[in-house]
């Protein structure tokens, strides 16, 4: 299935997650928006706790969420971060974890991820990108 949609509307998505965000100890909000091949978006924000370690990223809420209801296929994921109140002026990249979320379920050569640069930039990577040599299933045989 041809799904169309511009990075910039799933920006705008991740931008509106970001504002779910619970980040009461950092102050750090992050919003995340998944496309998957079905055209579904998925949405997700960071989730903080007070012993840190519970802490869920935006991106992994917005994957978790689509596992759930069943989505294998993932075409790219938009993410928008920055501090409460404030539009990020540099890039806010997955964390390794969330990285290798990514990796269970989607092509590394093909996957994307649009990272908001202030109010108005953004920038494209592959998954293979951010991961060089991450670690799938094909690693397991």
């Amino acid at each position: 299935m041809d799904i169309i949609m511009k990075d910039t509307e799933l920006l705008e998505e991740a931008r509106k997650a970001r504002m779910r965000a619970y980040a009461p100890y950092s102050g750090f909000m992050v919003g995340a928006a998944l496309l998957a091949g079905s055209g579904r978006v998925y949405h997700g924000c960071n989730i903080e706790n007070a012993s840190y370690t519970p802490t869920i990223c935006a991106e992994r809420t917005a994957f978790f969420k689509a596992v759930f209801e069943r989505e294998r296929d993932f075409l790219k994921i938009a993410v928008a971060g920055g501090k409460k109140g404030e539009e990020a002026d540099k890039l806010c990249a997955p964390c390794g974890v969330c990285r290798q979320v990514m990796m269970e379920f989607c092509d590394p050569e093909k996957f994307q991820v649009i990272l908001a640069d202030g109010m108005d930039g953004h920038r494209t990577f592959t998954l293979g990108e951010l991961l060089p040599y991450g670690f799938g299933s094909g690693n397991l045989v």
